[in-house]
């Protein structure tokens, strides 16, 4: 299997920011992409790649995606303005005082789905997996048509090796928002790096693509990998997107 999280494909993406309830505008967590390289947030920990593989440097930078998302609830001028001072600490690499933060809003208003998806974020990151789920899972509940909430919980229970919860949580990314990329790519490397499933990979990747105005050359590479595979997927790095 290709390890799915690593610096993209593998990138970890250490300022991510999802949205809190009522903002006005929306910053999302990018979920970790297959490994850039055949050598997943942006891009998490490196595997061995075939000899043939090139591998592809992870990004140093922090990266920040924006999504459209669904607001929670309305909020105070007061925890607007806390959420987007722990936001903009994020995005700055100062990721004690984001945490302390966000910590803070989930226990004043622990019905906000926001804060909670960025703690996941942030401890998943710091390898903290039990601590990442349990604050994924209380996103999602805040607020269970996010679809961010759901891709990125989905990232989090793929690394911790629950592939059964990641194909639902991606799922229902995907049944949320079916214009939303990420997951359809997300989808495509758990089925083909850790299902074994090829054809559906395929699709899931083909759906990506069209999502992709942009084009994707790495992704379009492993199609046609996959395409041609007559063994078995070997080990490579691989990142999800997040």
């Amino acid at each position: 299997m290709r390890s799915a999280d690593l610096p993209w494909r593998l990138g970890v993406v250490a300022a991510l920011c999802v949205g809190i309830a009522g903002c006005a505008s929306v910053s999302s967590l990018t979920e970790p992409v297959k490994a850039l390289a055949k050598s997943v947030s942006a891009p998490a920990a490196p595997a061995s790649a075939p000899a043939s593989a090139t591998a592809t440097p992870a990004p140093t930078a922090p990266a920040v995606a924006t999504v459209k998302s669904e607001p929670d609830a309305a909020v105070s001028v007061a925890v607007q303005r806390a959420y987007d001072d722990a936001r903009r600490a994020l995005r700055a690499g100062k990721v004690d005082d984001a945490e302390r933060g966000f910590r803070a809003l989930t226990q004043s208003n622990p019905e906000l789905g926001g804060p909670h998806a960025n703690l996941a974020v942030i401890y998943r990151q710091a390898g903290k997996l039990p601590e990442a789920v349990a604050e994924g899972e209380k996103a999602v509940r805040a607020n269970p048509k996010q679809p961010i909430y759901q891709n990125q919980l989905g990232i989090t229970y793929r690394q911790q090796g629950q592939f059964a919860k990641a194909r639902e949580a991606y799922e229902a990314a995907i049944a949320l928002d079916a214009d939303y990329a990420a997951p359809y790519l997300n989808l495509g490397i758990l089925h083909d790096l850790y299902l074994g499933d090829g054809k559906r990979a395929l699709e899931l990747y083909d759906h990506y693509l069209a999502l992709s105005p942009g084009g994707d050359a790495t992704v379009t590479k492993w199609v046609a990998e996959l395409k041609n595979r007559k063994q078995p997927p070997v080990m490579v790095s691989q990142k999800e997107k997040e």
